[in-house]
């Protein structure tokens, strides 16, 4: 079939890891580095003095005034624009779909996504008494302006418990789901740690993973010295691997466009549909802990835009920051989890392939699109997750055209989907629905997280402080147990 001129199309896709030692008295690797050289391999030089748009991912190992104009500047581009984004892991195909709709609209003719992180190389350097040295901008540069939609990360429940990072969240959503599905600690725990080991597999074939080491189910789910409990029940080899150096890039442009620069047709990866959409900030607000209206809706009609059954999808890429957010997505986009035919993952996951903060889907991305230009025809999905299960962002891909690529905003039908509501300052006796208790470096419980249904169906958010208290969340079920809450969100189980 013809293709339309405008149709968005990524032409070019590169990744990066550094994984030199790290050396206090030498230069020190930075993300632009590493930008520069995902850069450099996504695109030529013809390309590279044709992108008039230059999109950054959110940096967290270093601070730039304007990181996307070092970059152009770094890599040759010459007449361009910049934007840079908010936080968030949903964050590479939410800019991939802006890409599209501003290509196909005629706003932009080239589009460069980039991203990296040196977190690794930055708190190595902290451990031996050094700091990351990064690029400084002359103070004559204006400060990048942050664009895009930054949805908080958490309410007033969790903030005033501090229940404030994905370590402690993601395990909360996990008993949850455990609950749900009526399962006993064991059985759940052989479960997960057999789920993580399907992703561990793919990073072992994936020449870009970050942790290539072959893991059991029994390794990834037990708990050592070497893989120790973070917040139970996920041990270290459950969760996100930030302590990494990686970078990645995209090139974004139209079919015209491509044909211009003599791009051959057989590298076209063509995104066919996208949405973005996100959950109420506040967990206690969400209706369900082990569900999430957002991936619903708007993955099924991202789905629905590609002209596309979830049968019809090849390969996916379910954002895999810790198991409970894949066994979510999989329930609402109605994948099964243990289909040796369609793993859930074509890089290994964050964990294993690398987690460098908000960067990791521009890495899946470029890994489907490899998948996809050695096996033509064939469709893929993406999936990218910000927050807490919160922001989420979805992308159809294949090597074939689509019609016309088509975006949709999802908000409105999500909005429109009951919540619970949050008994924030609520005194009382409540059932526990779920929990998590983080552990210390030695081991040992801290405290326990408690989501507690109230009698007229709330949710109340609280801790249990006493490490003594918390260890009984971890020697016994106490989901479906009665704790005491008090106003100031501390608890103790009765």
């Amino acid at each position: 079939m013809s293709v339309d001129p405008t149709t968005p199309v990524l032409i070019g896709y590169g990744q990066v890891n550094h994984r030199d030692e790290i050396d206090p008295e030498g230069r020190s690797v930075e993300p632009m580095d590493l930008m520069v050289a995902a850069a450099e391999q996504a695109a030529d030089p013809a390309v590279i003095q044709a992108v008039d748009s230059i999109r950054i991912v959110n940096i967290l190992s270093a601070q730039y005034r304007d990181p996307g104009l070092l970059l152009g500047q770094r890599i040759g581009a010459t007449d361009f624009s910049t934007l840079y984004s908010p936080v968030g892991g949903n964050v590479p195909q939410s800019l991939v779909n802006q890409a599209c709709l501003d290509i196909q609209r005629g706003h932009a003719r080239v589009v460069l996504l980039a991203g990296a992180e040196t977190w690794r190389t930055r708190r190595g350097l902290r451990a031996k008494g050094a700091k990351l040295v990064w690029t400084e901008q002359d103070h004559s540069v204006p400060m990048a302006e942050i664009s895009g939609d930054d949805v908080p990360m958490a309410g007033d429940a969790e903030i005033r418990i501090s229940l404030d990072r994905p370590a402690y969240v993601y395990p909360l959503f996990e008993e949850a789901l455990r609950i749900a599905n009526g399962e006993s600690i064991d059985d759940h725990l052989e479960r997960i740690g057999a789920l993580w080991a399907r992703f561990n597999a793919v990073a072992v074939d994936n020449p870009n993973a970050w942790i290539r080491k072959p893991s059991s189910a029994d390794e990834i789910r037990s708990a050592g010295p070497q893989n120790r409990m973070i917040s139970w029940p996920y041990t270290k080899l459950m969760n996100s691997n930030n302590m990494v150096d990686q970078g990645a890039a995209l090139v974004l442009t139209s079919a015209g466009e491509a044909t211009r620069l003599k791009i051959p047709a057989e590298r076209w990866v063509y995104p066919h549909a996208g949405t973005d959409a996100h959950d109420t900030p506040s967990v206690a607000e969400r209706h369900e802990l082990h569900r999430s209206t957002a991936i619903r809706i708007a993955g099924a009609r991202a789905l629905k835009l590609a002209g596309v059954g979830i049968d019809d999808i090849d390969y996916v890429d379910l954002y895999s920051c810790f198991p409970s957010a894949v066994q979510v997505a999989a329930a609402e986009l109605g994948l099964s989890v243990d289909d040796p035919a369609r793993p859930l993952t074509v890089t290994g996951g964050l964990t294993f392939a690398g987690g460098p903060w908000s960067n990791y889907v521009m890495h899946s991305i470029a890994t489907m699109a490899e998948l996809l230009v050695a096996n033509p025809g064939r469709r893929g999905l993406i999936t990218a997750n910000g927050g807490y299960l919160t922001k989420h962002s979805f992308g159809v891909y294949s090597t074939e055209p689509p019609a016309e690529f088509r975006w949709e905003d999802t908000q409105p039908a999500v909005d429109r989907e009951p919540t619970t509501d949050a008994a924030v300052g609520w005194e009382g006796i409540g059932t526990v629905e779920a929990w998590t208790t983080p552990f210390d470096r030695e081991g040992r419980p801290e405290k326990a997280f408690l989501a507690v249904r109230t009698p007229d169906g709330a949710r109340a958010l609280a801790v249990v402080t006493d490490p003594a208290a918390a260890q009984e969340s971890v020697r016994e079920d106490i989901g479906g147990a009665k704790a005491a809450v008090a106003a100031d969100g501390s608890a103790t189980l009765q």
